[in-house]
């Protein structure tokens, strides 16, 4: 009997080994942190070996092959080892697409990916498809394998996990835009990043599709030189495409030669440019999958936002509060202030992953009145905005940045945490970072 090996005792990785142990592997799971009450219940009543806060490398290093948690860095010397010992390392996602025949579409990009994925997700759902959610999003990829028998997959996939795919084959792959973000990761050099999210489309042919947008200096740069076999379906907001998705005055235009769907900007539920481009994204996906044209028109308005993406928390005295958490890396941030339409009180940092703050500060200075640093370690951000606006001040704790932002508000104006940065030198995840801001501003 082979044996599995599975890194990581999360969401990813007791799915992976739920998969593996319906597919007659032997299983081991080892996690080196502590594994939450409900996982490791659920490996208990199924009977899958595991261990915590620990890696027994003699027994790692007898698997067949591994299955690692996209958290964990290829640097890691125990992965350097196995590698170094030719035993295979890859992904959930790849296991996961072996054991299911299931149309896949696979959504990357370094921004827009949950909301993307949530909005194409729920536009099959409302036009009675069969499909199921996965991927960094909702439940395990592996466990709905091996436990549901959905007809298609909607995959919102990181970097990270496309980096431990072989021979994963999206029917369509979104790829919405490469920006810098976890460069850290990538030795600080961009084309291993671009390279990365490329992977989407290495097992693609003829007879599968790719979304991409036009716009995304990196992804033309790319695509120019490199050989893509898929079928190109771009979106863009700057020109007219004649096979993909595009915008004019107050309208997009969903053109798959077959059919051409026109809907109002205005009508959209998700407003702002980047937003418009996540739907023309899931719009044209939709389209290709043969999604009635009504019901994608009543969809695309009718989808309500993502948690801790551009989410509307309250009003007080005036001041609109809107919780952004999930914006983790600089150009998240812009897409956020550039949506703003009134003066806007920023509250801003975290763990930086080598942000370039400079490509903002246009930006900053045109629509922030104040800024509000919330980090360990704010010193790069004072740095990059002193005298950009006419008040910057720091603290290191939701409830202070919360009432110094409300302070610096007046009627009219919007509070906005759009951090720039990753949550861990605080709080446990971006979600953790959203729900606090939330509490607070219900405090005041």
């Amino acid at each position: 009997m082979q044996k599995i090996v599975v890194l990581g005792g999360g969401e990813s990785g007791v799915g992976a080994a739920i998969l593996a142990q319906k597919e007659g592997f032997e299983v081991f799971l080892s996690d080196r942190g502590e594994i939450q009450e409900k996982y490791k219940n659920t490996l208990l009543d199924r009977g899958i070996d595991f261990e915590e806060k620990k890696h027994s490398l003699e027994k790692i290093f007898e698997a067949d092959e591994v299955i690692k948690s996209p958290g964990i860095p290829d640097s890691v010397k125990m992965i350097q080892e196995l590698k170094s010992k030719e035993i295979p390392v890859i992904s959930e996602i790849e296991f996961a697409g072996r054991y299911t025949s299931a149309k896949i579409i696979a959504i990357t990009g370094s921004n827009g990916k949950t909301t993307t994925t949530s909005l194409l997700y729920y536009i099959l759902k409302q036009d009675g498809f069969n499909v199921g959610l996965g991927g960094n999003i909702g439940k395990s990829f592996a466990w709905q394998v091996a436990e549901n028998e959905f007809d298609f997959y909607v995959l919102e996939l990181s970097s990270f996990q496309l980096d431990g795919i072989v021979s994963f084959r999206p029917d369509i792959a979104i790829l919405l835009n490469i920006t810098p973000d976890h460069l850290d990761r990538y030795e600080y050099k961009m084309e291993n990043y671009v390279d990365s999210k490329f992977r989407i489309t290495m097992n693609q042919t003829e007879e599968d599709l790719f979304i991409y947008s036009k716009d995304d200096q990196e992804i033309e740069k790319r695509i120019e030189n490199k050989e893509i076999k898929s079928q190109k379906r771009p979106f863009s907001l700057d020109e007219k495409v004649d096979k993909g998705a595009f915008v004019t005055e107050k309208e997009i235009i969903i053109n798959t030669i077959d059919d051409i769907i026109t809907m109002k900007i205005d009508d959209l539920a998700l407003q702002g440019k980047h937003n418009v481009a996540n739907s023309m994204a899931a719009g044209i996906a939709a389209k290709l999958l043969k999604v009635r044209k009504e019901s994608l028109k009543n969809s695309l308005s009718n989808f309500e936002a993502v948690e801790h993406r551009l989410e509307k928390v309250l009003t007080i005295h005036g001041i609109n509060f809107i919780n952004d958490s999930k914006a983790t890396n600089v150009n998240a941030t812009y897409y956020a202030l550039d949506s703003m339409e009134s003066p806007t009180v920023w509250i801003v940092g975290g763990t930086d992953k080598g942000n370039d703050y400079t490509e903002i500060i246009d930006l900053v200075k045109s629509k922030v009145k104040a800024i509000v640093c919330l980090g360990v370690d704010n010193t790069k951000l004072l740095e990059t905005f002193e005298g950009v606006t006419s008040h910057i001040l720091e603290t290191n704790c939701m409830r202070d940045a919360v009432q110094f932002a409300y302070a610096l508000g007046e009627k009219g104006d919007t509070v906005l945490l759009s951090p720039a940065c990753a949550s861990f030198d605080l709080f446990q995840s971006y979600e953790d970072r959203g729900s606090q801001f939330k509490e607070q501003v219900r405090k005041l």
